[in-house]
């Protein structure tokens, strides 16, 4: 691998650490935030969904424009996107305003992971896929893991609003570190495939809507995103805040000791996906995040619920990269963009639908029952992955 690729390769981690920073920052102290306005448990549900149904909309036709304009202007526009949707959000002094900015900061987090997923693609071989979107992933987890203990001391130390603000000016970083350091990495064939083509002549593009392969791997998805949206981010704050008494800034530093399971595990789990073939490592690690989610519904302990939290963790972590991974395998270079917008498109299914649902079952019936149903769902989607979706290439070849 040369040079310059390890240095694109690093600086699109970097910026993805950024990026992800901010998320982790709100993360623990959104639904209480939310919940400070007054609202049921749908609602406060409903912001993490407005980011989702955000990225939802944007993520296909952001692969389109990364295949069309380039990949540069999705890594930089995207953090100044999210940087607005931050601000507002600190702003905001109803819930609705408050979901009209995070539907904004959904726009950006979509442009910009949109675009980084196909930057790495573009410099990755695909004997190198896993452990490059391990790379990346690894990042965001670092971003993601260190954030909550952060956020949650900000808001401790000042008030709820405070870290969105942080994240704003992160956010504007970001967007001057990526212009400074990402070069463009869309080719030269591939602008002129995406000028000269017209999109009604570009079937291939969304043939993969047509492979079993593809709607199971993106089932899966759909569990680990429902999980992460629904439970993680969504529920669990609310149980350990209810049920246990944990304080905003215990939060964060158990957010953050949870994150820092994937930081240890990610580049593992890159080479295994490489080594051993991607279905391989999705069915089982889809299926500890089932059991561990089960044993968060049932545990009527601190302890019990820590380990059930823990073991989900270890299975989302090592899922990580095999998923993407899979659908790149799948995917020709003239359906690089659309794959991949799809692909996160099914991600963010779960993350528009998880918060809401699960919040209506927890107003229902309770919490745990909620957390339950998701864990069903993906132990399902790890059965049917198992059963039907077949082993692609780079599988075979391992």
């Amino acid at each position: 691998m040369r040079v310059k690729t390890y240095e694109q390769l690093i600086a699109i981690c970097i910026s993805t650490v950024l990026v992800m920073a901010g998320q982790g920052i709100v993360s623990p102290i959104l639904p209480l935030y939310a919940d400070s306005f007054g609202v049921s448990t749908a609602l406060v549900g409903a912001t993490v969904t407005a980011f989702g149904l955000a990225r939802l909309l944007t993520n296909v036709p952001a692969g389109m424009l990364a295949d069309r304009s380039g990949r540069r202007k999705l890594l930089i526009g995207g953090p100044l996107v999210t940087a607005f949707g931050m601000f507002g959000s600190g702003f905001a002094n109803t819930i609705w305003i408050l979901l009209g900015f995070r539907f904004v900061a959904g726009l950006g987090s979509a442009l910009y992971m949109t675009g980084a997923t196909i930057y790495l693609l573009d410099i990755a071989s695909a004997e190198q896929r896993g452990r490059f979107i391990a790379a990346n992933q690894g990042a965001l987890l670092v971003g993601v893991g260190f954030g909550p203990a952060l956020g949650g001391l900000i808001a401790d130390r000042y008030d709820l609003s405070m870290p969105f603000y942080v994240v704003a000016v992160g956010g504007v970083l970001t967007a001057v570190y990526s212009f400074f350091r990402l070069p463009e990495t869309r080719s030269a064939e591939q602008a002129r495939i995406a000028r000269d083509v017209a999109p009604g002549d570009q079937p291939s593009r969304w043939a993969l809507l047509r492979s079993t392969d593809f709607l199971l791997v993106g089932l899966v998805t759909i569990g680990v995103f429902s999980v992460r949206a629904g439970v993680r981010q969504t529920l669990v704050p609310l149980q350990l805040s209810d049920s246990f008494g944990l304080k905003v800034d215990e939060l964060g530093l158990l957010f953050t000791a949870l994150g820092l399971i994937g930081v240890v595990l990610i580049w593992p789990a890159g080479l295994a996906t490489d080594r051993f073939g991607r279905k391989t490592i999705i069915v089982p690690t889809a299926t500890l995040i089932a059991v561990g989610i089960g044993i968060v519904a049932v545990a009527d302990t601190l302890p019990l619920f820590i380990v059930g939290l823990t073991m989900s963790a270890v299975g989302s972590s090592i899922t990580g990269p095999a998923p993407a991974a899979y659908v790149a395998d799948l995917a020709t270079e003239d359906q690089r963009g659309a794959a991949m917008g799809l692909y996160r498109t099914f991600g963010d299914i779960g993350v528009v639908l998880s918060p809401v649902l699960s919040g209506l079952l927890a107003d229902a019936v309770s919490i745990p029952f909620a957390i339950g149903v998701n864990a069903v769902f993906i132990g399902l989607a790890a059965v049917a992955f198992l059963v039907f979706a077949g082993s692609n290439t780079s599988d075979t070849s391992h």
